[in-house]
């Protein structure tokens, strides 16, 4: 009776001791939700900071975009301005170089109509061989200045009837030194193409050419597009020491050579284009009338 006795309030003791316990497991857990709740605060105050400073970069971000585009505004009214100017710089200077292309051909015997057909023939062949349409027009609006350099050359020597002397061949290869130096010094890409094509039209792909004696692709491809046209031209036309000659004799000494054309004067890849393209070059022959002015021509 004892043993059972003493076991009940052995039982009693167990119990108590257990309900003691479970307020303590609940005061944990609360104090460590508690402390999750102000951890959590830390972190929304935090996270409340950082957005603020976002929105403050986001609204200047968006002030400095919107004073960059006013920047960028300004710049091209800026350069809009500049670039009308340059482009009335460019036309005014390439109006007097074109003057000064047909004052020199009164010094010759080269007519405005040669001039004229020279920037149609540089323009089809231009096309033919692929290029775009601006820079196949930039080379028909410089074409005619190819001989400006000719207006330093003495009218004597120009004009001489009969075989010239070796002091006055060396005056008439002076002539594309003086172009190009007339040309040289702007910053215009149009005018540095006339300058190129001055320089060296008279070059020939064989190196036989003048004044340089440049050879194959050490010549300009503006270069070698007008020294071909030019010589079609010339061809064709009367002069002092030949008659003109037909398209089809034309034609025929340029793909195949004389005692003064040799098919190794032009670049193989020009002169293979010239025979598919020849009749274009007879057209524009026959077209252009001698009354032309060079400084009236249209694309």
């Amino acid at each position: 009776m004892k043993s059972n006795s003493s076991n009940s309030k052995g039982d009693g003791s167990r119990r108590s001791e257990k309900k003691t316990a479970l307020p303590s497991t609940t005061d944990a857990a609360q104090g460590q939700l508690q402390a999750a709740r102000s951890q959590l605060l830390v972190y929304a105050k935090d996270l409340k900071q950082l957005l603020e400073k976002e929105e403050q970069k986001t609204k200047q971000l968006k002030q400095a975009h919107a004073q960059l585009l006013t920047y960028a505004q300004d710049l091209k009214l800026a350069l809009d301005a500049e670039q009308h100017k340059n482009s009335e710089l460019e036309q005014s200077y390439t109006d007097t170089m074109l003057r000064l292309a047909r004052a020199s051909r009164y010094k010759d015997e080269e007519t405005g109509a040669h001039i004229e057909r020279l920037s149609h023939y540089a323009k089809s062949m231009a096309l033919n061989i692929g290029w775009d349409g601006k820079r196949a027009q930039g080379l028909f609006a410089i074409a005619p200045m190819h001989d400006v350099g000719k207006i330093g050359v003495p009218d004597a020597v120009l004009g001489k009837q009969g075989p010239l002397s070796d002091e006055e061949w060396e005056a008439i290869k002076q002539h594309p030194l003086l172009g190009a130096s007339l040309l040289g010094g702007s910053a215009s890409p149009l005018l540095e193409m006339a300058k190129e094509v001055a320089l060296t039209h008279h070059e020939r792909w064989d190196g036989s050419g003048y004044p340089c004696g440049l050879k194959g692709k050490q010549i300009p491809i503006t270069g070698r597009i007008v020294m071909l046209c030019d010589l079609y031209d010339a061809l064709r036309s009367r002069r002092p020491y030949k008659p003109a000659f037909s398209h089809v004799k034309t034609i025929d000494i340029m793909l195949n050579g004389n005692e003064r054309t040799k098919p190794t004067h032009f670049d193989p890849s020009l002169l293979e284009a010239f025979r598919e393209m020849h009749h274009q070059f007879d057209e524009i022959y026959s077209t252009v009338e001698e009354t032309t002015d060079p400084l009236n021509h249209n694309s």
